[in-house]
């Protein structure tokens, strides 16, 4: 009947889109885990390489995979010089995530994928993984090139000899990497590698169920994280710090956005009712970044402890706590790093997650064709065109 409706959830909050075994969260007791494997140990253990051949694989590799895998990911660094060309030509003042969708969506142009449609490719394992070992190493190849490319600069080649963190370190700054900040950057594009079904991630899975190719799919993402209520919140925190001022600030400033209403960035998840455990894995590489580099009195950090403090006073009874935006955004300042790279960073890093979902939804494909709920007119007469503003009595 036409009256029944369906329910009706905004933003899908709580409708399972799909079945993975890929990363699991437990907002109650602020768990995250990859394939299993709690946050805090691979953040303590493990490499980004190893992770993302885990996110992908769905086991821990055994060495001589790991290795066959890394050395794979340091060939596949270099793109081809016309992506270099192309960005010439694209407006200096543009965002760095509009430049990555473009460059992304362009290596299908000089990478051709396979049509899978075709069939066998969509079930061939050795093409997927090779097609997402591309893209991730390619990533921070197209952020770097940016970064010279619209200060006027050519752009430093990446290195075979260097890992993925260290690699990128070196193309950003054309100098050779500091090794704590490498080992930072590391932990943080464990952190941000995957996170259950987002809203970046369910673009991946709507554009992979259509067998889009592979960079569409990734270009599709790439945008969807662009948004600040997504990926771009971690650039926001930095702005917002930086008009606080001063830590002795924070309690009037955040009085006052609370009494407006304005969003408190970097704070709350609709998941989490707790402190996001990446938030307090990021918290210790800062306060591990302020101790051994003499950043204790950076008046940035000092005013984003001030201002966790003050925000569990007035909003820890609610459930809402510093995420993963809070403290990265920090860090990749303090590190150096423009605000405005913060959320490329993060598509490097997700870009691990996005295609393990990728393959996982090519394995037990069925297109997406949500339904609505129609609250619009029916049965309404055509007004030809020299009539309709005559009135409804003209006709």
């Amino acid at each position: 009947m036409r009256d029944r409706l369906p329910e009706y959830l905004p933003g899908l909050e709580g409708v399972p889109a799909t079945r993975s075994n890929i990363s699991y969260i437990d907002g109650q007791a602020g768990l995250l885990e990859y394939r299993g494997y709690p946050i805090a140990q691979l953040a303590e253990h493990s490499t980004f390489e190893e992770t993302a051949l885990l996110l992908l694989d769905g086991e821990l590799p055994q060495a001589a995979a790991l290795e066959e895998f890394d050395q794979a990911m340091r060939s596949a660094r270099r793109v081809k010089y016309n992506v270099r060309e192309m960005m010439k030509f694209m407006p200096v003042t543009g965002h760095p995530m509009d430049m990555l969708q473009t460059a992304v969506a362009s290596l299908g142009m000089f990478y051709p994928a396979y049509d899978l449609l075709s069939g066998g490719p969509r079930n061939d394992l050795d093409y997927v993984h090779k097609m997402s070992v591309r893209i991730i190493a390619r990533m921070p190849t197209l952020v770097t090139m940016w970064e010279h490319i619209r200060c006027g600069n050519d752009p430093v080649p990446p290195r075979t000899d260097l890992t993925h963190a260290e690699n990128f370190l070196y193309m950003l700054k054309g100098e050779q990497p500091d090794p704590l900040l490498a080992r930072i950057l590391d932990v943080c594009l464990i952190l941000h590698a995957e996170h259950t079904i987002n809203a970046s991630t369910f673009a991946v899975l709507v554009a992979g169920s259509t067998l889009a190719s592979p960079y569409g799919v990734i270009a599709g993402a790439v945008g969807t994280l662009s948004g600040p209520l997504h990926g771009g919140a971690n650039e926001k925190v930095v702005e917002m710090l930086a008009e606080i001022g001063d830590a002795k600030h924070v309690g009037k400033v955040l009085d006052e956005k609370l009494a407006r209403k304005e969003k408190i960035w970097g704070f709350g998840h609709r998941e989490y009712k707790t402190k996001d455990p990446r938030a307090t894995i990021l918290q210790g590489l800062m306060q591990r970044l302020a101790d051994q580099r003499g950043l204790r009195h950076s008046q940035l950090f000092e005013t984003a402890l001030a201002l966790e403090k003050a925000a569990e006073q007035r909003l820890g009874a609610k459930g809402v706590f510093p995420n993963v935006d809070f403290y990265s955004g920090v860090l990749y300042y303090e590190m150096g790093i423009k605000p405005d790279l913060f959320t490329p960073i993060f598509a490097m890093a997700r870009s691990a997650g996005w295609l393990a979902h990728w393959r996982e939804q090519l394995g037990d494909n069925r297109i997406f064709r949500p339904t609505q709920v129609y609250t619009g007119e029916h049965g309404r007469e055509y007004v030809p065109l020299g009539l309709r503003e005559q009135g409804p009595e003209a006709v």
